[in-house]
Protein backbone atom coordinates (compact mmCIF):
# COMPACT_ATOMS: atom_id res chain seq x y z
CA UNK A 1 0.00 0.00 0.00
CA UNK A 2 1.17 3.61 -0.81
CA UNK A 3 2.06 6.32 2.08
CA UNK A 4 1.52 9.98 1.20
CA UNK A 5 3.12 11.88 3.69
CA UNK A 6 1.50 15.12 4.34
CA UNK A 7 4.63 17.27 4.29
CA UNK A 8 5.50 16.09 0.29
CA UNK A 9 1.99 16.58 -1.06
CA UNK A 10 2.45 19.92 0.58
CA UNK A 11 5.54 20.50 -0.94
CA UNK A 12 4.97 19.24 -4.05
CA UNK A 13 2.03 21.49 -4.72
CA UNK A 14 4.37 24.67 -3.37
CA UNK A 15 7.29 23.41 -6.02
CA UNK A 16 4.29 22.92 -8.86
CA UNK A 17 2.74 26.27 -8.46
CA UNK A 18 6.39 28.75 -8.53
CA UNK A 19 7.41 26.10 -11.47
CA UNK A 20 4.48 27.27 -13.71
CA UNK A 21 4.51 30.96 -12.54
CA UNK A 22 7.68 31.14 -14.65
CA UNK A 23 8.14 28.38 -16.40
CA UNK A 24 5.50 28.18 -19.73
CA UNK A 25 4.63 24.41 -21.08
CA UNK A 26 7.15 23.80 -23.60
CA UNK A 27 4.07 22.66 -25.87
CA UNK A 28 2.62 26.06 -25.57
CA UNK A 29 6.00 27.79 -26.67
CA UNK A 30 6.67 25.83 -29.33
CA UNK A 31 3.65 26.05 -30.84
CA UNK A 32 3.76 30.51 -30.08
CA UNK A 33 7.40 30.17 -31.64
CA UNK A 34 5.83 28.45 -35.12
CA UNK A 35 3.07 31.06 -34.94
CA UNK A 36 5.53 33.58 -34.95
CA UNK A 37 7.22 32.08 -37.74
CA UNK A 38 4.27 32.31 -40.04
CA UNK A 39 2.26 35.63 -38.90
CA UNK A 40 1.64 38.20 -41.76
CA UNK A 41 0.45 40.86 -39.40
CA UNK A 42 3.58 43.38 -37.87
CA UNK A 43 0.98 44.27 -34.83
CA UNK A 44 0.46 40.69 -34.10
CA UNK A 45 4.11 40.10 -34.78
CA UNK A 46 5.14 42.26 -32.68
CA UNK A 47 2.49 40.94 -29.72
CA UNK A 48 3.90 38.00 -30.04
CA UNK A 49 7.69 38.68 -30.02
CA UNK A 50 7.00 40.54 -26.63
CA UNK A 51 5.40 37.19 -25.00
CA UNK A 52 7.95 35.26 -26.29
CA UNK A 53 10.89 37.59 -24.77
CA UNK A 54 8.79 37.82 -21.54
CA UNK A 55 8.42 33.55 -21.15
CA UNK A 56 12.57 33.74 -21.82
CA UNK A 57 12.87 36.05 -19.04
CA UNK A 58 10.93 34.54 -16.79
CA UNK A 59 12.56 31.42 -17.08
CA UNK A 60 15.68 32.66 -16.66
CA UNK A 61 14.68 35.29 -13.48
CA UNK A 62 12.09 32.98 -11.92
CA UNK A 63 9.64 35.66 -12.05
CA UNK A 64 6.16 35.23 -12.60
CA UNK A 65 4.73 35.22 -16.48
CA UNK A 66 1.76 37.78 -15.48
CA UNK A 67 0.82 39.65 -12.58
CA UNK A 68 -2.06 38.40 -12.63
CA UNK A 69 -1.00 34.75 -10.87
CA UNK A 70 -4.66 33.43 -11.21
CA UNK A 71 -6.56 31.12 -9.32
CA UNK A 72 -5.51 27.83 -8.23
CA UNK A 73 -7.61 24.82 -9.47
CA UNK A 74 -6.44 21.17 -9.09
CA UNK A 75 -8.00 18.11 -10.47
CA UNK A 76 -6.97 15.40 -8.32
CA UNK A 77 -7.16 11.14 -8.83
CA UNK A 78 -6.45 9.87 -5.98
CA UNK A 79 -5.83 5.62 -6.02
CA UNK A 80 -8.38 3.69 -3.13
CA UNK A 81 -5.04 1.87 -2.32
CA UNK A 82 -3.24 5.14 -1.05
CA UNK A 83 -3.15 5.92 2.75
CA UNK A 84 -2.28 8.96 3.96
CA UNK A 85 0.13 9.83 6.91
CA UNK A 86 -1.55 13.03 7.27
CA UNK A 87 -3.49 15.19 9.94
CA UNK A 88 -4.96 17.31 7.52
CA UNK A 89 -7.55 16.89 4.83
CA UNK A 90 -6.92 16.40 1.36
CA UNK A 91 -8.41 20.21 1.20
CA UNK A 92 -6.45 21.41 3.50
CA UNK A 93 -3.08 20.55 2.31
CA UNK A 94 -3.83 21.57 -0.99
CA UNK A 95 -4.55 25.21 0.70
CA UNK A 96 -1.54 24.92 2.98
CA UNK A 97 0.67 24.37 -0.31
CA UNK A 98 -1.17 26.95 -2.36
CA UNK A 99 0.04 29.15 0.88
CA UNK A 100 3.37 28.36 1.18
CA UNK A 101 3.27 28.67 -2.92
CA UNK A 102 1.88 32.12 -3.33
CA UNK A 103 4.28 33.47 -0.26
CA UNK A 104 7.56 32.30 -1.43
CA UNK A 105 10.38 34.96 -0.48
CA UNK A 106 12.54 34.28 -3.91
CA UNK A 107 9.14 34.61 -6.03
CA UNK A 108 6.40 36.06 -4.41
CA UNK A 109 3.22 35.88 -5.99
CA UNK A 110 0.22 38.05 -6.44
CA UNK A 111 -2.74 37.54 -3.81
CA UNK A 112 -5.71 37.65 -5.98
CA UNK A 113 -8.50 35.65 -4.39
CA UNK A 114 -11.35 37.52 -2.66
CA UNK A 115 -13.61 36.21 -0.02
CA UNK A 116 -17.42 37.26 0.92
CA UNK A 117 -17.55 37.55 -3.08
CA UNK A 118 -21.11 39.13 -3.41
CA UNK A 119 -20.01 42.02 -1.29
CA UNK A 120 -16.81 42.61 0.99
CA UNK A 121 -14.68 40.94 -1.33
CA UNK A 122 -11.78 40.92 0.71
CA UNK A 123 -8.45 39.99 -0.06
CA UNK A 124 -7.82 36.37 1.55
CA UNK A 125 -3.65 37.83 1.15
CA UNK A 126 -2.51 34.17 0.19
CA UNK A 127 -4.50 33.42 -2.56
CA UNK A 128 -6.32 30.70 -1.01
CA UNK A 129 -8.50 29.13 -1.48
CA UNK A 130 -8.07 26.49 -4.26
CA UNK A 131 -10.81 25.30 -6.23
CA UNK A 132 -10.28 21.44 -6.12
CA UNK A 133 -11.79 18.88 -8.18
CA UNK A 134 -11.42 15.46 -6.60
CA UNK A 135 -11.68 11.94 -8.05
CA UNK A 136 -11.47 8.31 -6.22
CA UNK A 137 -9.85 6.10 -8.95
CA UNK A 138 -8.37 2.50 -9.00
CA UNK A 139 -4.93 2.51 -8.17
CA UNK A 140 -1.97 3.16 -6.01
CA UNK A 141 -0.73 6.97 -6.41
CA UNK A 142 -2.18 10.23 -6.76
CA UNK A 143 -2.33 12.09 -9.44
CA UNK A 144 -2.27 15.78 -10.21
CA UNK A 145 -2.80 18.22 -12.26
CA UNK A 146 -2.88 22.25 -11.27
CA UNK A 147 -3.35 25.17 -12.88
CA UNK A 148 -3.09 28.69 -12.15
CA UNK A 149 -6.07 30.53 -14.35
CA UNK A 150 -6.45 34.44 -14.67
CA UNK A 151 -9.15 36.23 -14.18
CA UNK A 152 -8.59 37.93 -18.10
CA UNK A 153 -9.13 34.76 -19.42
CA UNK A 154 -11.73 33.12 -17.06
CA UNK A 155 -14.08 35.96 -17.32
CA UNK A 156 -14.66 35.02 -21.08
CA UNK A 157 -15.86 32.04 -20.08
CA UNK A 158 -18.93 31.19 -22.26
CA UNK A 159 -22.27 28.54 -21.62
CA UNK A 160 -25.27 27.78 -23.61
CA UNK A 161 -27.64 24.95 -23.43
CA UNK A 162 -27.89 24.23 -27.17
CA UNK A 163 -30.98 22.44 -28.36
CA UNK A 164 -29.73 18.61 -29.38
CA UNK A 165 -29.82 19.81 -33.30
CA UNK A 166 -27.86 22.78 -33.08
CA UNK A 167 -24.50 23.35 -34.86
CA UNK A 168 -21.79 23.31 -32.24
CA UNK A 169 -19.30 24.77 -34.86
CA UNK A 170 -22.11 27.79 -35.18
CA UNK A 171 -22.75 28.65 -31.61
CA UNK A 172 -18.04 28.40 -31.47
CA UNK A 173 -18.06 31.10 -34.40
CA UNK A 174 -20.65 33.23 -33.51
CA UNK A 175 -19.47 33.54 -29.42
CA UNK A 176 -15.64 33.44 -29.72
CA UNK A 177 -15.76 37.34 -31.22
CA UNK A 178 -17.99 38.11 -28.03
CA UNK A 179 -15.26 37.37 -26.69
CA UNK A 180 -13.31 40.33 -27.11
CA UNK A 181 -9.26 40.28 -26.49
CA UNK A 182 -9.14 40.30 -23.14
CA UNK A 183 -8.48 36.75 -22.66
CA UNK A 184 -5.16 37.74 -24.32
CA UNK A 185 -5.22 35.62 -27.18
CA UNK A 186 -3.22 33.51 -28.50
CA UNK A 187 -3.61 30.84 -26.59
CA UNK A 188 -6.47 27.49 -26.24
CA UNK A 189 -9.88 27.39 -26.31
CA UNK A 190 -11.43 24.29 -23.87
CA UNK A 191 -14.93 22.86 -24.85
CA UNK A 192 -17.00 20.65 -22.86
CA UNK A 193 -20.12 18.98 -24.19
CA UNK A 194 -22.55 16.82 -22.10
CA UNK A 195 -23.75 15.88 -18.92
CA UNK A 196 -25.19 18.86 -17.13
CA UNK A 197 -24.87 22.25 -16.90
CA UNK A 198 -21.66 22.25 -14.16
CA UNK A 199 -20.38 18.86 -15.86
CA UNK A 200 -20.11 20.40 -19.06
CA UNK A 201 -18.06 23.73 -16.98
CA UNK A 202 -15.98 21.48 -15.46
CA UNK A 203 -14.93 19.63 -18.67
CA UNK A 204 -14.13 22.35 -20.45
CA UNK A 205 -11.32 23.55 -17.85
CA UNK A 206 -10.19 20.14 -17.66
CA UNK A 207 -9.63 19.75 -21.42
CA UNK A 208 -7.40 22.75 -21.00
CA UNK A 209 -4.94 20.47 -18.72
CA UNK A 210 -3.29 18.68 -22.04
CA UNK A 211 -0.72 19.48 -24.16
CA UNK A 212 -0.99 21.13 -26.98
CA UNK A 213 -1.03 18.78 -29.99
CA UNK A 214 -2.91 20.20 -33.27
CA UNK A 215 0.02 20.25 -35.34
CA UNK A 216 0.78 16.49 -34.68
CA UNK A 217 -3.61 15.95 -34.96
CA UNK A 218 -2.77 17.07 -38.56
CA UNK A 219 -0.02 15.66 -39.43
CA UNK A 220 -1.44 12.35 -38.48
CA UNK A 221 -4.96 12.94 -39.38
CA UNK A 222 -8.56 12.78 -37.24
CA UNK A 223 -9.26 9.32 -35.71
CA UNK A 224 -12.56 10.23 -34.31
CA UNK A 225 -15.48 12.15 -34.85
CA UNK A 226 -13.85 15.08 -32.13
CA UNK A 227 -10.75 14.94 -33.40
CA UNK A 228 -12.63 16.23 -36.78
CA UNK A 229 -14.31 18.48 -34.85
CA UNK A 230 -10.92 20.58 -33.15
CA UNK A 231 -9.44 20.76 -36.44
CA UNK A 232 -12.40 21.98 -37.90
CA UNK A 233 -13.00 24.67 -35.29
CA UNK A 234 -9.10 25.63 -34.67
CA UNK A 235 -9.27 25.94 -38.12
CA UNK A 236 -12.21 28.25 -38.50
CA UNK A 237 -11.64 30.27 -35.61
CA UNK A 238 -8.12 31.48 -36.60
CA UNK A 239 -10.12 32.30 -40.19
CA UNK A 240 -12.17 35.19 -37.71
CA UNK A 241 -8.79 37.23 -37.78
CA UNK A 242 -8.96 37.79 -34.12
CA UNK A 243 -5.03 37.28 -33.80
CA UNK A 244 -2.83 37.95 -31.01
CA UNK A 245 -4.34 40.09 -29.03
CA UNK A 246 -7.16 41.23 -30.29
CA UNK A 247 -4.79 43.49 -33.12
CA UNK A 248 -6.17 40.79 -36.23
CA UNK A 249 -3.72 37.96 -37.17
CA UNK A 250 -3.33 34.72 -38.54
CA UNK A 251 -3.37 33.25 -35.06
CA UNK A 252 -6.10 33.69 -32.64
CA UNK A 253 -5.58 29.75 -31.43
CA UNK A 254 -3.21 27.54 -30.85
CA UNK A 255 -5.30 24.83 -30.26
CA UNK A 256 -8.85 23.76 -29.46
CA UNK A 257 -9.15 21.13 -26.67
CA UNK A 258 -12.61 18.59 -26.24
CA UNK A 259 -13.78 17.12 -23.64
CA UNK A 260 -17.43 15.13 -23.99
CA UNK A 261 -19.73 13.27 -21.70
CA UNK A 262 -23.59 11.55 -21.98
CA UNK A 263 -26.38 13.94 -21.54
CA UNK A 264 -29.77 14.04 -21.60
CA UNK A 265 -31.66 13.47 -24.71
CA UNK A 266 -33.46 16.99 -24.42
CA UNK A 267 -29.65 18.29 -23.77
CA UNK A 268 -26.68 19.38 -25.41
CA UNK A 269 -24.91 21.69 -22.81
CA UNK A 270 -21.89 23.19 -24.26
CA UNK A 271 -19.25 25.37 -22.25
CA UNK A 272 -16.15 27.35 -23.80
CA UNK A 273 -13.12 28.65 -21.16
CA UNK A 274 -9.75 30.02 -22.93
CA UNK A 275 -6.83 29.72 -21.87
CA UNK A 276 -4.97 33.05 -22.02
CA UNK A 277 -1.16 33.54 -23.27
CA UNK A 278 0.09 32.98 -19.58
CA UNK A 279 -1.00 29.33 -19.46
CA UNK A 280 -0.03 27.93 -16.82
CA UNK A 281 0.03 23.85 -16.01
CA UNK A 282 1.70 21.20 -14.89
CA UNK A 283 0.84 17.49 -13.98
CA UNK A 284 2.86 15.26 -11.78
CA UNK A 285 2.40 11.84 -9.50
CA UNK A 286 3.17 10.53 -6.11
CA UNK A 287 3.79 7.32 -5.61
CA UNK A 288 4.94 7.56 -1.67
CA UNK A 289 8.67 8.42 -2.72
CA UNK A 290 8.75 11.76 -1.84
CA UNK A 291 7.91 14.94 -3.07
CA UNK A 292 7.09 15.25 -6.89
CA UNK A 293 10.00 15.98 -9.01
CA UNK A 294 9.52 18.37 -11.91
CA UNK A 295 11.20 18.76 -15.37
CA UNK A 296 12.80 22.04 -15.61
CA UNK A 297 12.49 22.93 -19.36
CA UNK A 298 16.07 23.87 -21.29
CA UNK A 299 16.49 27.61 -22.39
CA UNK A 300 17.04 25.86 -25.83
CA UNK A 301 13.21 24.83 -25.53
CA UNK A 302 12.39 28.68 -26.03
CA UNK A 303 12.63 30.40 -29.86
CA UNK A 304 15.24 32.35 -30.80
CA UNK A 305 12.78 35.62 -30.88
CA UNK A 306 13.80 38.94 -28.81
CA UNK A 307 11.85 41.78 -28.68
CA UNK A 308 13.06 45.17 -29.86
CA UNK A 309 11.15 48.56 -29.73
CA UNK A 310 10.13 49.91 -33.00
CA UNK A 311 12.55 52.09 -34.37
CA UNK A 312 9.56 54.18 -35.84
CA UNK A 313 7.84 54.75 -32.64
CA UNK A 314 7.11 57.89 -30.99
CA UNK A 315 8.64 58.68 -27.64
CA UNK A 316 6.58 60.65 -25.56
CA UNK A 317 7.04 62.33 -22.47
CA UNK A 318 4.57 61.84 -20.19
CA UNK A 319 5.61 64.82 -17.79
CA UNK A 320 4.47 67.33 -20.42
CA UNK A 321 1.80 65.31 -22.38
CA UNK A 322 -1.18 67.68 -23.30
CA UNK A 323 -4.52 67.03 -25.42
CA UNK A 324 -2.74 68.69 -28.00
CA UNK A 325 -0.50 66.37 -28.71
CA UNK A 326 -2.42 63.07 -27.93
CA UNK A 327 -5.04 64.78 -30.69
CA UNK A 328 -2.06 63.95 -32.96
CA UNK A 329 -1.82 60.34 -32.04
CA UNK A 330 -3.37 57.79 -34.79
CA UNK A 331 -4.59 54.27 -34.08
CA UNK A 332 -2.79 51.56 -34.42
CA UNK A 333 0.42 53.77 -33.85
CA UNK A 334 2.82 52.02 -31.47
CA UNK A 335 4.46 54.66 -28.90
CA UNK A 336 7.36 54.66 -26.19
CA UNK A 337 6.46 56.70 -22.99
CA UNK A 338 8.57 58.20 -20.76
CA UNK A 339 7.89 60.03 -17.40
CA UNK A 340 5.04 59.38 -14.57
CA UNK A 341 2.14 58.17 -14.70
CA UNK A 342 -0.53 56.73 -11.71
CA UNK A 343 -2.12 53.29 -11.62
CA UNK A 344 -5.68 52.11 -10.94
CA UNK A 345 -8.10 49.56 -11.57
CA UNK A 346 -11.59 48.00 -10.50
CA UNK A 347 -11.49 48.94 -6.54
CA UNK A 348 -9.87 52.45 -7.37
CA UNK A 349 -11.95 53.50 -9.49
CA UNK A 350 -14.93 52.35 -7.71
CA UNK A 351 -13.80 54.59 -4.67
CA UNK A 352 -12.91 57.33 -6.73
CA UNK A 353 -16.43 57.30 -8.15
CA UNK A 354 -17.95 56.71 -4.27
CA UNK A 355 -15.97 59.67 -3.19
CA UNK A 356 -17.48 61.84 -5.88
CA UNK A 357 -21.02 60.71 -5.09
CA UNK A 358 -20.16 61.88 -1.58
CA UNK A 359 -18.89 65.01 -2.63
CA UNK A 360 -15.57 64.44 -1.23
CA UNK A 361 -12.30 64.89 -2.98
CA UNK A 362 -9.40 62.53 -4.13
CA UNK A 363 -6.84 61.53 -1.66
CA UNK A 364 -3.86 64.39 -1.11
CA UNK A 365 -1.22 63.47 -3.55
CA UNK A 366 -3.73 61.86 -6.54
CA UNK A 367 -4.32 64.22 -8.79
CA UNK A 368 -4.83 63.02 -12.72
CA UNK A 369 -4.63 66.53 -14.64
CA UNK A 370 -3.26 66.01 -17.67
CA UNK A 371 -2.03 62.23 -16.55
CA UNK A 372 -2.36 58.45 -17.65
CA UNK A 373 -3.51 55.67 -16.02
CA UNK A 374 -2.47 52.29 -16.08
CA UNK A 375 -4.55 49.69 -15.11
CA UNK A 376 -2.31 47.38 -13.06
CA UNK A 377 -2.40 45.54 -10.00
CA UNK A 378 1.82 44.32 -9.80
CA UNK A 379 3.34 41.85 -8.52
CA UNK A 380 5.50 42.73 -5.06
CA UNK A 381 8.88 43.40 -5.74
CA UNK A 382 11.89 40.93 -4.24
CA UNK A 383 15.72 41.42 -4.59
CA UNK A 384 16.39 44.84 -6.12
CA UNK A 385 13.55 44.80 -8.21
CA UNK A 386 11.33 48.20 -8.05
CA UNK A 387 8.61 46.85 -8.74
CA UNK A 388 7.62 43.12 -9.80
CA UNK A 389 5.63 42.08 -13.18
CA UNK A 390 3.42 44.70 -14.39
CA UNK A 391 1.34 43.77 -16.89
CA UNK A 392 -2.05 45.33 -18.05
CA UNK A 393 -5.22 44.10 -16.91
CA UNK A 394 -8.59 44.01 -18.85
CA UNK A 395 -9.94 47.77 -19.59
CA UNK A 396 -13.50 46.82 -20.55
CA UNK A 397 -13.91 46.64 -16.66
CA UNK A 398 -13.26 49.75 -16.29
CA UNK A 399 -15.58 51.26 -19.26
CA UNK A 400 -18.25 51.90 -16.73
CA UNK A 401 -16.05 54.42 -14.86
CA UNK A 402 -14.50 56.05 -18.20
CA UNK A 403 -16.70 59.00 -18.91
CA UNK A 404 -16.37 59.74 -15.08
CA UNK A 405 -12.63 59.65 -14.47
CA UNK A 406 -12.12 61.73 -18.03
CA UNK A 407 -15.16 64.52 -17.25
CA UNK A 408 -14.34 64.81 -13.48
CA UNK A 409 -10.54 64.08 -12.94
CA UNK A 410 -8.55 65.88 -16.07
CA UNK A 411 -7.17 62.50 -17.28
CA UNK A 412 -6.54 62.52 -20.83
CA UNK A 413 -5.13 58.82 -21.31
CA UNK A 414 -5.69 55.49 -19.86
CA UNK A 415 -3.31 52.04 -20.79
CA UNK A 416 -4.44 48.94 -20.36
CA UNK A 417 -5.48 44.89 -21.99
CA UNK A 418 -7.42 44.37 -25.15
CA UNK A 419 -10.08 46.63 -26.19
CA UNK A 420 -12.76 48.87 -25.11
CA UNK A 421 -16.66 48.51 -25.63
CA UNK A 422 -18.81 51.12 -26.99
CA UNK A 423 -19.56 52.67 -23.69
CA UNK A 424 -15.59 53.67 -23.36
CA UNK A 425 -14.70 54.41 -26.98
CA UNK A 426 -17.57 56.94 -26.90
CA UNK A 427 -16.10 58.66 -23.89
CA UNK A 428 -12.80 58.47 -25.51
CA UNK A 429 -13.64 60.42 -28.53
CA UNK A 430 -16.33 62.44 -26.88
CA UNK A 431 -13.18 64.04 -24.45
CA UNK A 432 -11.01 64.06 -27.06
CA UNK A 433 -8.69 61.45 -25.30
CA UNK A 434 -6.37 57.99 -25.75
CA UNK A 435 -6.51 54.42 -24.84
CA UNK A 436 -3.12 52.63 -25.38
CA UNK A 437 -3.18 49.41 -25.10
CA UNK A 438 -0.01 47.29 -23.52
CA UNK A 439 0.61 43.49 -24.37
CA UNK A 440 -1.01 41.10 -21.88
CA UNK A 441 1.39 38.22 -21.31
CA UNK A 442 4.21 40.46 -20.81
CA UNK A 443 4.21 41.58 -17.40
CA UNK A 444 8.12 41.05 -16.53
CA UNK A 445 9.09 42.54 -19.68
CA UNK A 446 6.93 45.46 -18.81
CA UNK A 447 8.03 45.42 -15.79
CA UNK A 448 11.61 46.42 -16.75
CA UNK A 449 10.59 49.78 -18.03
CA UNK A 450 9.34 51.14 -14.87
CA UNK A 451 11.91 52.39 -12.76
CA UNK A 452 10.57 54.23 -9.78
CA UNK A 453 7.29 53.03 -8.41
CA UNK A 454 5.45 54.62 -4.78
CA UNK A 455 2.39 53.90 -3.60
CA UNK A 456 0.28 57.65 -3.02
CA UNK A 457 -3.77 56.36 -2.41
CA UNK A 458 -5.88 54.05 -1.24
CA UNK A 459 -2.84 51.40 0.24
CA UNK A 460 -5.57 49.46 1.92
CA UNK A 461 -6.48 48.37 -1.40
CA UNK A 462 -3.41 46.28 -1.78
CA UNK A 463 -1.83 45.88 -5.55
CA UNK A 464 -5.01 47.37 -6.12
CA UNK A 465 -3.76 50.67 -4.65
CA UNK A 466 -3.08 53.59 -6.99
CA UNK A 467 0.63 53.71 -7.51
CA UNK A 468 3.05 56.10 -9.47
CA UNK A 469 5.05 54.82 -11.64
CA UNK A 470 8.08 56.18 -13.68
CA UNK A 471 8.82 54.28 -16.57
CA UNK A 472 10.87 54.73 -19.56
CA UNK A 473 11.03 53.77 -22.77
CA UNK A 474 7.03 51.38 -22.26
CA UNK A 475 6.06 50.10 -25.04
CA UNK A 476 2.69 50.71 -25.87
CA UNK A 477 -0.05 51.23 -29.06
CA UNK A 478 -2.21 53.98 -30.00
CA UNK A 479 -5.96 51.56 -29.80
CA UNK A 480 -8.33 53.91 -29.70
CA UNK A 481 -7.40 57.57 -30.86
CA UNK A 482 -8.95 60.83 -30.58
CA UNK A 483 -11.44 60.70 -32.80
CA UNK A 484 -12.66 57.24 -31.39
CA UNK A 485 -10.64 55.13 -34.53
CA UNK A 486 -10.46 51.90 -33.00
CA UNK A 487 -7.52 49.26 -34.07
CA UNK A 488 -9.65 46.60 -32.28
CA UNK A 489 -12.43 46.99 -34.57
CA UNK A 490 -10.72 47.76 -37.79
CA UNK A 491 -7.47 44.85 -37.29
CA UNK A 492 -9.42 41.68 -36.76
CA UNK A 493 -11.76 42.99 -39.95
CA UNK A 494 -8.88 43.15 -41.80
CA UNK A 495 -7.43 40.51 -41.12
CA UNK A 496 -10.52 38.32 -41.64
CA UNK A 497 -10.78 39.93 -45.40
CA UNK A 498 -6.93 39.07 -45.89
CA UNK A 499 -7.73 35.54 -44.70
CA UNK A 500 -10.85 35.13 -47.24
CA UNK A 501 -9.26 36.23 -50.03
CA UNK A 502 -6.49 33.22 -49.50
CA UNK A 503 -3.77 34.50 -47.20
CA UNK A 504 -2.56 30.86 -45.29
CA UNK A 505 -3.75 30.06 -41.43
CA UNK A 506 -1.37 28.50 -38.91
CA UNK A 507 -1.64 25.04 -39.83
Amino acid sequence: MTVIRQDDFIQSIHDALQHISYYHPVDYISALGAAYEREASPAAKDAIAQILTNSRMCAEGHRPICQDTGIVVVFLKVGMNVRWDATMTVEQMVNEGVRRGYADPANVLRASIVSDPAFGRKNTRDNTPAVIHTELVAGDHVEVKIAAKGGGSENKSKFAMLNPSDSIVDWVLKTVPTMGAGWCPPGMLGIGIGGSAEKAMVLAKESLMDAIDMSELKARGPQNTIEELRIELHDKVNQLGIGAQGLGGLTTVLDVKILDYPTHAASKPIAMIPNCAATRHVHFHLDGSGPAQLEIPRLADWPAVTWQPDRSARRVNLDTLTREEIATWKAGERLLLNGKLLTGRDAAHKRIADLFAKGEPLPNGVDFTNRIIYYVGPVDPVRDEVVGPAGPTTATRMDKFTELMLERTGLIGMIGKAERGPTGVEAIAKHRAAYLMAVGGAAYLVSKAIRKSRVVGFEDLGMEAIYEFEVEEMPVTVAVDSTGANVHATGPAEWKEKIGRGLPILT
